[in-house]
């Protein structure tokens, strides 16, 4: 596996051979000081460009980099529409398990790049055009807090979806009560716990993407609990996660709440919850629900 060393000098080395490549910086996992150091870390690079075309036109050009696994450029993908304007990306995963997340950005944007993220590093600036970048920081990733009807509609809308599961599961429809648990409810419980962390460390902190730094913040009780929300393929262990999922939501939000002096949809939760119980015990051959 090449070395950090190699990498950055092999994307230092192509962008000063290059005069359409203008200047080079960095942001992601690498520049973050708070971020834990992996072999599976990305280069998330940036080129800023004199012009697009010719790149566009010679996806070969990339090859400079080394052999690859596989290359992904979403921006020519029909199965995730352009949302970037005129930036183009590509994502590669070398042989020797490096990976470069390599974005190409027209020069004018410069001074709107620079100031999308605060974890950004200039590495390469040929022409001294790009602003003055502070100090890598991750600032814009902390956990941010909830206003009262933010916190209102994560509750809302944690109980709302829960019906729908519990509706999935007596209709042995598993993949579309797995689908709400796991990608509607599960997110707002992650944020619930979130919330509960920024509390913890006076809104300081990321939690990462996806939560994946939350067991940092976490008792060994709470991360089991957490764990314990996830199911497996059986209709019972769905039921027995919907479960754990709401009691570890009702916890967790009932902590948040206290602390801002929130309201928590008391209601909500008791009539949601005796729904539910109904629900799990409904004959399958039922004609009614109540």
């Amino acid at each position: 596996m090449r070395t950090k060393q190699e990498m950055m000098e092999l994307i230092l080395n192509v962008a000063n051979k290059d005069d359409r490549i203008r200047a080079v910086a960095m942001n992601g996992s690498r520049t973050n000081p708070n971020a834990p150091v992996d072999p599976f870390q990305d280069f998330d690079i940036v080129y800023l460009v004199s012009e697009m075309e010719s790149f566009l036109h010679d996806p070969r050009w990339v090859d400079v980099f080394g052999e690859r696994i596989i290359m992904q450029t979403p921006e020519n993908m029909s199965l995730f529409p352009p949302t970037l304007g005129d930036r183009f990306t590509y994502l590669m995963l070398f042989t020797d398990g490096n990976r470069i997340d390599l974005m190409l950005i027209p020069v004018a944007e410069k001074d709107i790049y620079c100031q999308e993220d605060k974890l950004t590093v200039v590495l390469l600036d040929k022409d001294q055009l790009l602003p003055e970048v502070l100090p890598p920081s991750d600032e814009d990733y902390w956990v941010k807090r909830p206003s009262a009807e933010f916190f209102a509609d994560c509750c809302n809308e944690f109980w709302w979806v829960s019906t729908y599961v519990a509706k999935g599961l007596w209709r042995k429809e598993i993949l579309y009560a797995q689908d709400h648990l796991q990608k509607i409810m599960g997110p707002m419980l992650l944020k619930m716990l979130e919330w509960q962390v920024g509390i913890q460390t006076d809104f300081s902190v990321s939690t990462g993407k996806n939560g994946k730094y939350l067991q940092k913040y976490m008792t060994e009780e709470s991360w089991n609990e957490l764990l314990s929300t996830y199911a497996d393929g059986s209709y019972e262990d769905v039921w027995r996660a919907l479960t754990a999922m709401t009691r570890l939501f009702r916890k967790n939000a009932l902590f948040v709440a206290a602390h801002f002096g929130y309201e928590y949809p008391h209601q909500d939760d008791q009539r949601v919850s005796a729904y539910l119980d109904h629900v799990s015990s409904l004959p399958s051959d039922a004609s009614n629900i109540f």
